[in-house]
């Protein structure tokens, strides 16, 4: 072993400082919990936590290595890696985390505040480890770290016979889904000799015709399979109504984000959609230099890329036909999570096709980043509206409950139109910049297949055209979905507005709830009215490729 490799293992104690910090904040909760009974003080030193840990992410950002070779072996050795891509799905973590806390800090009751405290902290550190993951053992065990507590916290803030119910349907669904990610990730190893995501990219990827073997597909389709689970994609959605519904409100927000993240994150990663690019400090020249490591090599070929658009397609059709059914809320809230899952899975899809000129305007996978902070902003404020407004002696669970809210609580339902609008994808929110950025990519798809083709010497350039086509398709099906989940959202919105309650809601004040729904209202303006310097964020965090895309031929028979 080489002293390159020895140092890069043992640097990746360094690259995971934050995911440590939480992890000893959740043991000093789960510790004090036994001592000291109060939500008070457990929220607020989980919040003292997520900036700790932010400030470790900063302190501790790595530069340039000392020499080509240590950079390298940071890649092809280190089981973690402190790249732009974990830095940025960190910084969504954390800022989605504390969210979640400041929603929560009300509805948790006292005896079980430190315990669910410490739950989300582990959690996070999990999506933080998922983000900066380097190895399919790495992975996986990031994965479960986010899968177990999850767990004990649905079961903590109620223990009546619904949230029993839905705390053991995830529990026996995600076991289940792990499973499948750890079955297909044995096929991996088993046909590349390495854990290693570079390496076994390099050893898998695409090369060519665009075509990966028979054995690597059906490895990539369990995965996907297990990863669906977590993003609640058709036909791996099926728990997500019960339990979302079964669940405290506070749950059912964390269960709408926070596995979406770790899993498109962990999609991400495998497929290799983020090239290699490390820096090292040349001495002779005396400046950092960046170089690509990145050869093209992907998982996601056109047979895996076609899986992808049949069920992008088939998750934004099914979660909006069927929330147009609903009246509890938590349970439309739960197909619009679905809905929303599929218009993310359009990016992905899309990836591989805009990474080989990069003439799109906005890539696949930034559009993809973009998307899911924007979401968790508008889904986590959506969710906080409810959690902010119900109490036992009004709960606010069906539709019909948000009746005259625009007289009794006027801040609270302008707040809420703004997430529902957003959800809807309306002019200077962040649903609108995000569904424009991803269906512009699909039909960049579709514009640039003449010439992408002549760029590459595809032998059959009318394959290239149809394979554009499918993606216009696609587009069109994505934006038909949005006009029928408007549907459903401007319901509330008129419910709100244009009804009178029967029993109108208690006026009340919840400053925790108040800073977390104003917080998540301003991100979704934000991102919609000036997201530029977000999206040169997630640019920064998925550096342009310089080599052309392995797709060289999708007429490859």
């Amino acid at each position: 072993m080489t002293p390159e490799i020895v140092s890069a293992i043992i640097s990746g104690f360094g690259h995971v400082a934050p995911e440590m910090v939480l992890g000893l904040a959740a043991c000093i909760a789960f510790l004090g919990g036994t001592f000291r009974a109060d939500r008070n003080l457990w929220a607020a030193f989980s919040l003292l936590a997520l900036a700790g840990a932010g400030l470790a992410m900063w302190l501790v950002r790595t530069g340039a290595a000392d020499s080509e070779a240590a950079a390298r072996a940071a890649w092809f050795a280190g089981p973690v890696v402190a790249d732009s891509f974990a830095q940025l799905i960190r910084v969504i973590a954390l800022l989605g985390g504390a969210a979640l806390v400041l929603s929560s800090w009300k509805e948790i009751p006292d005896r079980q505040a430190a315990e669910y405290q410490g739950c989300l902290l582990i959690i996070l550190a999990g999506v933080g480890l998922t983000g900066a993951a380097n190895d399919l053992v790495t992975l996986f065990l990031a994965l479960e770290l986010i899968s177990i507590p999850t767990y004990v916290l649905l079961y903590l803030p109620r223990h009546d016979n619904p949230a029993q119910e839905a705390a053991m349907k995830y529990f026996l669904l995600s076991v289940f889904s792990s499973a499948l990610v750890l079955l297909g990730f044995s096929f991996l190893y088993g046909l590349a000799g390495t854990t290693n995501l570079p390496a076994l990219a390099d050893a898998l990827g695409v090369t060519g015709a665009g075509r990966i073997s028979g054995v690597a597909i059906a490895a990539l389709v369990l995965v996907i399979a297990g990863l669906g689970f977590r993003i609640t994609a058709v036909p791996f959605h099926f728990y997500a109504p019960d339990v979302y519904q079964g669940t405290a409100t506070a749950g059912a927000a964390l269960l709408a984000f926070v596995p979406k993240v770790a899993g498109f994150a962990a999609l991400l990663r495998l497929l290799s959609l983020v090239p290699h690019v490390v820096s090292f400090h040349d001495a002779a020249a005396g400046k950092d230099v960046t170089i690509p490591l990145d050869n093209g090599a992907s998982l996601l070929g056109l047979q895996v890329s076609t899986l992808l658009w049949i069920i992008a397609a088939a998750t934004m059709t099914l979660g909006n036909v069927l929330a147009l059914l609903q009246d509890n809320l938590k349970r439309l809230l739960a197909y619009s999570s679905v809905a929303h899952a599929g218009y993310m899975l359009v990016a992905l899809a899309a990836a591989p096709y805009l990474r080989i000129k990069q003439e799109a305007l906005f890539g696949g996978v930034e559009s993809l980043l973009f998307y899911l902070a924007g979401y968790g902003a508008m889904t986590i404020g959506a969710f906080a509206v409810l959690s902010y407004l119900d109490s036992p002696e009004r709960p606010v669970t069906n539709v019909d409950d948000l009746a005259g809210l625009a007289k009794s609580h006027p801040g609270i339902a302008l707040l809420m139109l703004v997430f529902l609008f957003s959800l809807i994808g309306i002019p200077l929110t962040a649903g609108f910049a995000g569904k424009f950025f991803i269906f512009l990519g699909a039909v960049s798809v579709y514009i640039n297949a003449q010439d992408t083709a002549q760029f590459i010497n595809a032998s059959e350039p009318q394959g290239w055209v149809q394979q554009g086509q499918l993606f216009l398709v696609l587009a069109l099906v994505g934006m038909l979905n949005s006009a029928i989940g408007a549907w459903y959202y401007l319901r509330i919105a008129a419910v709100m507005y244009l009804r009178t309650p029967l029993k109108p809601l208690d006026a009340k004040r919840n400053w925790p709830g108040l800073a977390a729904l104003s917080a998540c209202a301003l991100v979704t303006l934000g991102l919609g009215i000036y997201g530029l310097p977000f999206v040169r964020f997630t640019q920064q965090a998925v550096p342009q490729s310089t080599v052309a895309s392995p797709i060289e031929n999708v007429a490859q028979k």
